[in-house]
């Protein structure tokens, strides 16, 4: 395994942050301090499922102010320390090698950063990385060329009642316009076209869900802990409906 030297110096740290974790994964950053040394930094964990992590940003933010960060690692546990598909999109994302380690053998992959999405039908559900919100952010930029902005979001936002309204109060900044509000009637079904989103509240306070109508009545949507798919619009999903909104490229386009 071809390993930069300077970042297997922090294996056994990683390690036994790891062993102290599981079940649950672990998370920190690599750190070069002024004097060139390389440290791990331990950071919390926030995410909802055991096996996946949200890294704490002030945690990181504290690492930060101990040196550059020069790498970023977390754990598997009982699984091969290969990068999953999230784990790719993570480290495109950030743009700095990820160190992970498998607990309890102590097995480890270093991947450098490069670029890659993953498919948009298939793919594991991770809140914050691939859900729905992600699943319409990719469709986007690969089907239209239109780069939507990443929101970070804390697992059950839409269950608290102080908010976010993350798609309410967001949706009019990224380019969408509401063409229709409420259930999906026969006229609302009418006026889908390719591309437009259908928000729905799936059993919460305010909308949680977002799906995108690729036509003919077919969806693209991702649902916890599914994988992502395309579907028929039936009724259990137009029930569920609050809105339809299409993106200001594409209205221009229709009175162009």
């Amino acid at each position: 395994m071809n390993v930069p030297v300077d970042l297997t110096t922090v294996l056994p740290m990683i390690q036994l942050h790891a062993d102290a974790e599981a079940p649950r994964e672990c998370c920190g950053v690599i750190v070069r301090a002024a004097d060139g040394a390389l440290r791990y930094e331990p950071c919390r964990n926030l995410a909802h499922d055991v096996d996946q992590f949200v890294m704490d940003p002030a945690d990181a933010a504290r690492a930060e102010d101990s040196g550059e960060i020069v790498a970023y690692a977390h754990s598997h546990v009982y699984r091969s320390p290969q990068p999953t598909d999230a784990d790719r999109a993570g480290i495109a994302k950030h743009g700095l090698p990820w160190i992970i380690v498998n607990t309890p053998v102590g097995s480890y992959t270093v991947t450098e950063p490069q670029p890659f999405t993953a498919p948009l039908v298939g793919r594991a559900f991770v809140h914050g990385v691939h859900d729905c919100y992600g699943l319409v952010r990719d469709y986007y930029a690969q089907e239209l060329g239109i780069a939507l902005n990443d929101y970070p979001r804390r697992f059950g936002w839409w269950e608290c009642a102080d908010g976010p309204d993350l798609y309410r109060e967001n949706f009019g900044r990224e380019g969408f316009v509401e063409i229709h509000r409420g259930m999906l009637t026969a006229a609302a079904l009418a006026l889908l076209q390719p591309h437009d989103l259908v928000l729905m509240r799936m059993g919460a306070r305010r909308d949680n869900h977002m799906a995108v109508h690729v036509g003919n009545g077919v969806i693209l949507h991702h649902l916890i802990d599914q994988l992502s798919r395309r579907e028929a619009l039936q009724e259990h999903y137009q029930r569920r409906a609050t809105a339809i909104l299409r993106h200001r490229t594409l209205i221009q386009q229709e009175g162009s």
